[in-house]
């Protein structure tokens, strides 16, 4: 039985204004983000939203709270949906490590070099295992049902990238900031039916 999965980018957050990079659990939204969290909510108004996950990441639970107060339910905050780990690094505004996190996301996406990690933090298999098996427990205790998840832009894409087989399609289209994403379980496979801008 299918199941559908809006999955969402948190709003606009310090770390991002900052830019601070990493995981960065306690960077909050910017008062932007707070506004695209409930347009994001308004954009899913007409679902019939049975669950909202999210990250344990504050920006991605201030995303979600509004979809959750909105269908009535409790956001449910998962470690696994978390931004990509980088280590050593994590919390640095050093534009050299900027570059380095984006050169190993796009090994990852256009590559399919899941080997790579930026200093000792994840690499690509890692990610993307503890992220399928988010998926794959929404699609089994969610049959039938439509649900949303905010996450983070790295992990996300990296994700649904190899869950939906889009290669290196997605690649320089990042997700925008609480921009609803929908992604379909036929009870087999992972479908996401369009990207944001992709060409």
């Amino acid at each position: 039985m299918s199941v559908q999965v809006w999955c969402l980018r948190h709003g606009e957050s310090q770390n991002v204004t900052d830019n601070v990079a990493g995981a960065v659990p306690s960077a909050p939204l910017t008062e932007r983000g707070h506004e695209q969290a409930a347009l994001a909510t308004r954009t899913l108004a007409g679902e019939r939203i049975g669950a909202v996950y999210s990250s344990t990441a504050l920006r991605a639970r201030q995303t979600a709270q509004p979809l959750a107060t909105a269908a009535g339910v409790e956001v449910r905050a998962l470690p696994d949906l978390m931004e990509v780990g980088i280590g050593k690094h994590e919390g640095s505004s050093d534009p050299a490590v900027r570059r380095q996190t984006a050169d190993v996301l796009r090994s990852w996406v256009v590559d399919n070099d899941l080997t790579q990690q930026v200093a000792d933090g994840e690499t690509g298999f890692a990610v993307t295992a503890r992220m399928g098996k988010v998926f794959q427990a929404i699609a089994e205790q969610h049959r039938g049902e439509t649900v949303a998840g905010v996450g983070h832009v790295a992990s996300l894409t990296v994700a649904l990238g190899q869950l939906c087989a889009l290669g290196a399609a997605v690649w320089g289209t990042p997700l925008p900031h609480a921009q609803p994403l929908l992604v379909e379980w036929d009870g087999s496979t992972w479908h996401c039916p369009s990207w944001p801008d992709a060409h």
